[in-house]
């Protein structure tokens, strides 16, 4: 059988790796976004350049840097998402961790008034 304390010691490490997992998301999401837009940019670059094909094709680079800045849009909005499960795994953590420590001062609590009432006892008995 678990105690509550061992229970809740396995909760905190479960909310820690939750948090990480969305911390890890949140960052792959803004690096994706910042990606899509150097290729938006660098696009617009070449396709202003003197002599590029984009006169060739201007349909082509039009729709690629399109794309570019719906896909950073989109990852800067997932990013958000995760930024606001981050906020809800950070309070979950916090609040299992509290209950915790609670739990785990209670016990040495406990623990350091049966030491003191043994103690006790054996002093009545010796006498």
């Amino acid at each position: 059988m678990t105690t509550r304390k061992e229970r809740l010691r396995k909760l905190v490490k479960v909310q820690e790796q939750l948090k990480a997992l969305h911390e890890t998301r949140h960052a792959t999401f803004v690096a994706a976004a910042g990606t899509a837009e150097a290729e938006a940019r660098e696009l617009v670059e070449h396709f202003d350049a003197d002599q590029s094909l984009a006169g060739l094709f201007p349909d082509l680079y039009h729709r690629r840097i399109a794309n570019a800045l719906v896909r950073q849009e989109a990852s800067l909005e997932s990013a958000r998402q995760e930024a606001g499960l981050i906020a809800t795994a950070t309070a979950r953590t916090n609040m299992v961790e509290r209950a915790y420590k609670d739990v785990r001062r209670r016990d040495e609590r406990e623990r350091s008034d049966r030491e003191r009432l043994d103690l006790i006892a054996q002093k009545r008995e010796q006498e």
